[in-house]
């Protein structure tokens, strides 16, 4: 069974099926892999041989965490780091530096090792891993603040934390005895070389991708594929190590630019990563002995337990004083730090450098491992019910997805958000969508007719969705789409005629319903929301008047947006009945803003007198 073509082919397809059965019976995806990896590995049927591929093993790790740091910088967005950048900063700085002094000390104490092996060890647990987070935050729903806090710990701290580990590995390792000065020197260093090479390559990436015809039509994939695995190796051979900062910081630049071939790179670097991940874990996994993990015993365990419970909420509760993180937050922060595949691929390569100068570096990656398995554990068994008691986990029916990131989509998004709902768009532009997150507003780029893209959003827990793409088409198919990915909820179709193309008669008997109360020219208001011809007022309705959201005379003059009611704000439809007390929020055109005000005065409305339930909705949106 000694042949590395085997060995490959078989932890690809393994890697895979754990995968999909952990999906299936909703598991924690790494613990599927490890037990796997284990299972096939030279402990249990003698299967999978790591040993066998050589120092191939070694590339074929680099080239894997390539890509899997490359897809973590994709979804890195600035515009929410910079939301809870005090935050992010403490963690990846002093919240660090504290877990690496916690690991080299919980070692000594608990494990008698000698400092040399401690430090390093303590500088491999740096990492946490956006792998596991990432799926784990899908799966239990956590609060958006900290799940961006995770996400970007995780995916910063893979690129600085694995640099950091192997600069120590040489100053451990170095014979002449690198000093601590030239070792801090050569980290910044590579960091600096990195980021520097990252950002041009992720630039020049994107300014070819800008020019439609260059790159050939279905080559576009494996042409940025290519283009990563180069950039890792070109950064790699200018400065040891420095390529897993520059393919991170290539993949923030390439994720927060406005290249059209941005959706379909997310989809192909996915499924990508998803092979790469399983695969990389069950080669890790089968390298690491049973017995290794044995001889840690109860001191192994200890000094995980003592990481887990001591030092990561030390580190967390120390590097975010003075944030916008209260207890409860901070607290979720501090049980949610699973280690992933970084930390297992690290621990490898100093197991492997260890054995080639003389030392023993087996019991360092068997607790690396152990680390690994008992924090993802916790966190993927236990991260949903922590989330409840701090109530800080979203609950279901939670807010609403809109098709479309145009000038009227962003506006019902904006007011729906200052009415305290959780609003995310999705659209296939990327310019609306720039100006969508520079708005504060959550969007996904990609084409909404697919699943995958749909998913995302998780329709399953959403209140309802509002299609307001300026196709009817795609607003129909989107709706039942969604209305068949999620549980009940409410649909709302937008259309531009009520009896030509898809009718209104089609939009009920599908179970949906109509925004705005009538069918609209989504583009015609965009265009006057664009070109400044609009405002929009609260009125609020002072007699129960037989008042009709279809009235044919308020077209080209006002477009209701919201309305408050027992406070509460929601999307107007045509199911809406507006009754005393309620106020509407409307899309007013100034062109013809003497004639809106006179409709609005006679049918009811009277501006600026919002009272009673619906005063405190009223100064949320006019704030």
């Amino acid at each position: 069974m000694d042949n590395p073509a085997l060995t490959l082919g078989l932890a690809m397809a393994l890697g895979m099926l754990s995968q999909v059965i952990a999906r299936k019976f909703h598991l924690p995806g790494i613990v599927v892999l490890l037990a796997a990896g284990v299972l096939f590995g030279p402990d249990g049927f003698n299967w999978i041989l790591p040993e066998s591929l050589g120092p191939a093993l070694h590339i074929i790790v680099g080239f894997a965490v390539a890509v899997i740091l490359f897809e973590g910088g994709m979804n890195l967005r600035i515009s929410r780091i910079k939301r809870e950048e005090s935050a992010i900063r403490g963690l990846i700085t002093i919240g660090a530096l504290i877990t690496l002094v916690g690991g080299t000390l919980s070692t000594l104490v608990f494990l008698g090792w000698d400092f040399r092996t401690s430090i390093l060890f303590g500088t491999l647990i740096i990492v946490t891993g956006p792998t596991v987070i990432s799926p784990l935050l899908k799966r239990v729903r956590i609060h958006h603040g900290v799940s961006t806090v995770l996400e970007a710990e995780g995916i910063l701290l893979d690129a600085i934390g694995a640099i950091v580990a192997v600069v120590a590995l040489e100053v451990a390792l170095s014979p002449s005895g690198l000093s601590l000065i030239k070792g801090v020197f050569h980290i910044i260093s590579r960091l600096a070389v990195g980021a520097v090479l990252g950002i041009i390559g992720g630039g020049l990436l994107t300014l070819l991708f800008r020019i439609r015809r260059l790159v050939p039509e279905g080559l576009e994939n494996v042409f940025i594929l290519s283009w990563v695995f180069a950039l890792f190796q070109i950064a790699n051979a200018t400065s040891p190590e420095s390529g897993i900062a520059a393919v991170t910081v290539a993949g923030m630049t390439i994720g927060n630019s406005n290249t059209y071939i941005h959706r379909e790179l997310l989809e192909f670097k996915e499924q990508l990563t998803v092979l790469m991940i399983g695969m990389l874990f069950i080669l890790l996994a089968a390298d690491v002995r049973i017995t290794d993990i044995q001889l840690l015993g109860l001191k192994g365990v200890l000094t995980v337990l003592f990481l887990m419970i001591v030092i990561r909420p030390l580190s967390v509760f120390s590097s975010t004083v003075n944030t916008d993180l209260d207890t409860r937050h901070k607290l979720l922060l501090s049980w949610i730090a699973p280690r992933g595949i970084v930390a297992a691929a690290v621990a490898s390569l100093f197991a492997f450098e260890m054995n080639q100068h003389g030392y023993d570096g087996t019991q360092l990656r068997a607790l690396v491992f152990l680390l690994i398995t008992m924090t993802v554990l916790s966190a993927g068994l236990t991260g949903g019910w922590v989330s409840s008691m701090l109530n800080l986990r979203r609950k279901s029916e939670s807010g609403w997805i809109i098709l479309g990131a145009h000038e009227v989509a962003r506006l019902l998004a904006r007011l729906l958000k200052q009415g305290g709902n959780e609003v995310i768009c999705i659209d296939e532009d990327p310019n609306a969508c720039r100006l969508a997150e520079n708005e504060g507003i959550k969007v996904f780029y990609g084409n909404a007719l697919e699943d995958r893209t749909l998913q995302r959003a998780e329709p399953d827990i959403r209140k309802g969705i509002i299609a307001l793409s300026g196709n009817e088409e795609v607003n129909f198919i989107f709706s039942q789409r969604a209305k068949h990915l999620g549980k009940e909820m409410i649909i709302l179709t937008g259309i531009k005629q009520k009896d030509e193309g898809i009718t209104s008669k089609m939009v009920s008997d599908s179970g949906g319903r109509i925004p705005f109360g009538r069918p609209v020219d989504i583009d015609l208001w965009s265009t006057w929301i664009r070109k400044g011809y609009t405002k929009y007022s609260s009125y609020e309705m002072d007699e129960n008047l037989d008042f009709k959201l279809s009235d044919p005379t308020m077209i080209g003059l006002i477009l209701p947006i919201v309305s408050g009611r027992l406070g509460s704000l929601i999307p107007v439809d045509d199911h809406l009945n507006i009754k005393k007390g309620d106020f509407v929020t409307f899309l007013i055109n100034t062109q013809k803003e003497d004639e809106a005000d006179i409709w609005l005065k006679s049918h009811g409305f009277n501006p600026g007198n919002v009272s009673g339930p619906g005063l405190a909705l009223y100064s949320q949106l006019h704030s």
